[in-house]
C-alpha cells in the first residue's frame, strides 16, 4: 500500500465533496444576502439553509446561530467583554485568551488524566467539550453548567447538543467537520443580546458581508457530519483507533497514551515516547509519508510543556515527546496498520542504537 496518509483530522478535517460541491455552487449566486431583490434573496436563501443545517448538528434552534469567519472570531464575539470567565489551562488560546481578568480569580485544576475538576467556582465557567491535544472530554451537563462551551472538535464526532440550560454559549468551526476552512460559527442562547458595529448582518449580532461560498459549505458539511454519526460512522473509526493503540502499546515498552483513562473522542491518540521528541517523530513520519503532529510539544525556551499536558502536571521533558494521531471516517485499519509497522520501526531503531 503506497501513497501518503493524513491523520491530523484535531488540525483540520478533509473537505467532504459535499461542502466544496456547495461552496462552488455559491460562488456563482450574484446577489448580496442583504439585498432585498431576486439575486439577494436566492444569495439569503442560502445562509437560512446552512443556518437549519448547522444548527440540526448542534441541536439548537436556527436563530441561535451566528456566522463568523471561524471559532476564534467567535469566541472574541462572545467573551470580549466578560471580566469574571474562569477555566482550566486545557483551553485553546482564543479562548484562553480572555480568561482570569479579575485579580484572584482561580484557574479550575486538572486531574491526572486532562479532566478540569468543577466545584464551587466564583466567575462564568469557559469549558471545552472535548479537547484537540488528548481527546478527552469534559462534563458539560445540566449538573455542570457552563457559561461558554468550545464545541469545535465535539461538534460532527459525538452527539453534542446545545442547550440554553447548560451553555449560554458556544462556538464550532466549519473546518472541523468538513467544511471550508475560514468559516465558523457562535451557538448563543435566544434571548441574549449581542451587538456588533456595522451594517447589522447576522441579525444585528456580527456585522459583515457574509461569505456566502464558506457559509454554504459548512452547512453542507454540517447535514453530511450529521449523517455520519447517525449511520455509526465514528463508532467505526473508534474501533479502528483501539486496535491501533494496542498495536502501539504491545510493541513500544515505556510508551503510553494520554487520558486512556478517560471517556475520550473517538478519533485521538496522543502518545509519549520518553526520548523521542515530538518534532522528531512528525519530521520522521512525514518522510515516510504520514501527516502528524506534535500535540502538546515543548517550545523551544519555554520552562514546561504547552497546552494540556502542562495542565495535567506532565513533566516538561517527558511532554515534549508527544505525538497526536487523530483520524476520520475513511481511514481503515489497514491504514493504521502501515503507520504503526512505520513508527514501531522507528522506535525500535532507536531503542536498539541507545542500548
Amino acid at each position: 500500500m503506497t501513497g501518503r496518509l493524513y491523520l491530523d483530522w484535531n488540525a483540520s478535517a478533509p473537505l467532504r465533496p459535499e461542502a466544496r460541491a456547495a461552496a462552488v455552487a455559491a460562488l456563482d449566486v450574484l446577489g448580496n444576502p442583504s439585498s432585498v431583490h431576486a439575486e439577494g434573496r436566492r444569495a439569503r436563501a442560502l445562509v437560512e439553509t446552512a443556518r437549519e443545517q448547522v444548527a440540526a448538528l448542534v441541536g439548537c434552534a436556527p436563530a441561535e446561530v451566528i456566522f463568523t469567519s471561524g471559532a476564534t472570531e467567535a469566541a472574541a464575539l462572545r467573551l470580549s467583554d466578560i471580566p469574571d470567565l474562569i477555566g482550566a489551562g486545557l483551553e485553546h488560546p482564543a479562548v484562553a485568551a480572555h480568561l482570569g481578568r479579575l485579580t484572584g480569580t482561580e484557574m479550575l485544576a486538572v486531574d491526572a488524566e486532562g479532566r478540569a475538576i468543577r466545584g464551587a467556582e466564583r466567575g462564568r465557567v469557559a469549558l471545552q467539550a472535548a479537547n484537540s491535544e488528548t481527546g478527552v472530554l469534559q462534563a458539560v451537563t445540566p449538573e455542570k453548567p457552563v457559561f461558554f462551551c468550545d464545541a469545535t472538535q465535539a461538534a460532527g464526532r459525538i452527539p453534542f447538543a446545545f442547550d440554553g440550560r447548560v451553555q449560554d454559549s458556544a462556538v464550532v468551526s466549519g473546518h472541523k467537520f468538513g467544511g471550508p476552512k475560514g468559516v465558523g460559527a457562535l451557538i448563543l442562547r435566544a434571548g441574549v443580546h449581542l451587538s456588533m458595529p456595522g451594517g447589522g448582518q447576522e441579525m444585528g449580532r456580527r456585522s459583515g458581508t457574509e461569505n456566502l461560498a464558506g457559509i454554504a459549505g459548512m452547512g453542507a458539511a454540517a447535514e453530511a457530519a450529521a449523517r455520519d454519526l447517525a449511520s455509526g460512522a465514528w463508532e467505526e473509526v473508534r474501533a479502528v483507533r483501539d486496535a491501533f493503540e494496542e498495536m502501539i502499546l504491545s510493541e513500544a515498552p515505556g510508551v503510553s497514551i494520554v487520558g486512556r483513562g478517560a471517556e475520550r473522542l473517538p478519533n485521538t491518540t496522543l502518545l509519549l515516547a520518553p526520548g523521542w521528541r515530538g518534532e522528531t517523530q512528525v519530521m520522521q513520519m512525514d518522510l515516510a509519508g504520514f501527516a502528524v503532529s506534535a500535540g502538546a510539544a515543548c517550545s523551544s525556551g519555554k520552562a514546561r510543556p504547552i497546552g494540556a499536558l502542562s495542565a495535567m502536571g506532565v513533566e516538561p521533558g517527558l511532554g515534549a515527546c508527544a505525538l497526536r494521531v487523530s483520524i476520520g471516517p475513511g481511514v481503515t485499519g489497514a491504514d493504521m496498520s502501515r503507520f504503526a509497522a512505520a513508527w514501531l520501526s522507528e522506535f525500535k531503531r532507536r531503542a536498539k542504537t541507545a542500548a
